[in-house]
C-alpha cells in the first residue's frame, strides 16, 4: 500500500515554501537552505502562494505570522483543503507561548522564532518534513481503500 507513495518525487524531496515580504528573511532562508538538497521556493503575500501551491509539491510553508494580505490563520485554513496538505510553521519576532500554544491548537506544526538560527531552522523544517511524510506513507493510495471483512 505505501511502496507507490514511497516512490513519489514529491514525497522523497523537501520542498519547502516560505511566505514573508521581507527580503532579508528570504535571503537568509535562502542561505540556509543553499547547504542541503532541499529545494526552497518564496512568496511574498497568500495570494502568491496559493498559486506556487497549486503548482508544487509542497511539504512543508513557514509563513510570516502577518502577510500584507492575510495572516498564517488564513492560510492554515486554505492549506486544510488541499490532497496532501504540508505542515505550516509559522514564524514571528515574538515567538512566545501564546502564540506557540495557538499554532498547534488550530492545527499548525510549530513556530520558528525571527531572526531564524539556522540549527533550529533545519531542526524544525526536518522535523515538520518527516511527520509530513510519515502521514502520507500511511495514507492508502486511491482505490485502496476497502471494507473491513467485518463490515462486509
Amino acid at each position: 500500500m505505501a511502496s507507490r507513495n514511497a516512490t513519489s518525487p514529491s514525497v522523497q524531496r523537501v520542498n519547502v515554501l516560505a511566505i514573508t515580504p521581507k527580503v532579508v528573511d528570504q535571503t537568509t532562508l535562502t542561505r540556509i537552505f543553499a547547504h542541503s538538497d532541499w529545494k526552497l521556493f518564496g512568496a511574498g503575500t497568500l495570494r502568491e502562494a496559493k498559486g506556487l501551491l497549486r503548482e508544487e509539491p509542497i511539504s512543508v510553508v513557514i509563513c510570516e505570522q502577518e502577510l500584507p494580505d492575510g495572516t498564517w490563520k488564513d492560510l492554515l485554513e486554505d492549506l486544510s483543503g488541499l490532497e496532501r496538505p504540508p505542515h505550516l510553521v509559522v514564524t514571528s519576532r515574538i515567538a512566545d507561548d501564546r502564540l506557540w500554544a495557538e499554532v498547534l491548537h488550530r492545527g499548525g506544526y510549530d513556530v520558528l522564532a525571527q531572526p531564524f538560527d539556522p540549527t533550529e531552522v533545519f531542526r524544525v523544517v526536518s522535523l515538520a518534513w518527516r511527520h509530513w511524510r510519515d502521514s502520507i506513507l500511511m495514507m492508502p493510495a486511491a482505490g485502496e481503500l476497502r471494507a473491513s471483512p467485518a463490515l462486509a
